[in-house]
Formats: C-alpha cells, structure tokens, sequence
C-alpha cells in the first residue's frame, strides 16, 4: 500500500475529522474568549480597581522586565475558558443521561406485526 493511500485513508476517518474541527473552532473560542478578557473583563476590572492597566503592570529587574499583567490577563482567560469547556461537556453529559434514561419507543406497526406473529405461532 502506498504512502499516499494511507494517509488518505487516515486523514478521512471520522475521528481525525471530527478532532481537525475541534482544534480549529477551540482556536477560533480561545480568540473570541481572549478578546472578551482583554477588551471587556480587564477594562472594567481596571476601572473598578482606580484606572488600572492590567497590560502595563511589570516590575523592572536588572534589564529584564517582568510583565506580570499580562500574565495575570493570561490566568484570567484560562479560567473562563475552562468554565465554558466545563459547562458545555456538564450539558451535553446531561444531554446523554437523558437520551439513555428515556423509554425507545416501538413504531405501532411493529407493534401490529409482533402481535400478528405472535397470533401466527399459537
């Protein structure tokens, strides 16, 4: 088998594709989720705290400046982040329980056919 036919065929299996579009609409939250940090969250934050500026605090040491705004901007994206990932997979886990705990309910012709069977056998 060549090469190219089995990537082929590994790139087009469901779970590869079903991943590939994972990563690029994560991308596409954390962008979204970053943006609403940085221009909405931290602002408010900022004003709430006396006018500060998150992106500007840094410490000088040596020739070497530590940006801990940022960083702090950075946590703060993680953790909403991680509240929406956690919240979505609460729903659709919820979402499951309830699909697996709800009767399947047989189509009344089914039901017409199995009672003729059953009627046929005696």
């Amino acid at each position: 088998m060549s090469i190219v036919k089995e990537f082929r065929e590994f790139a087009v299996k469901g779970n590869v594709m079903d991943l590939a579009v994972g990563v690029i609409i994560g991308a596409a939250f954390g962008k979204i989720v970053a943006s609403v940090v940085e221009d909405v969250v931290m602002p408010l934050i900022g004003v709430l705290l006396g006018g500060l500026n998150f992106s500007d605090l840094a410490v000088k040491v040596g020739s070497a400046t530590l940006k801990y705004g940022k960083f702090l901007q950075t946590c703060l994206d993680f953790l909403i982040i991680a509240c929406a990932v956690f919240l979505l997979v609460k729903v659709i886990n919820r979402l499951k329980r309830e699909e697996e705990v709800a009767p399947t309910v047989k189509p009344r012709q089914e039901e017409l056919l199995e009672e003729i069977r059953d009627l046929l056998k005696k």
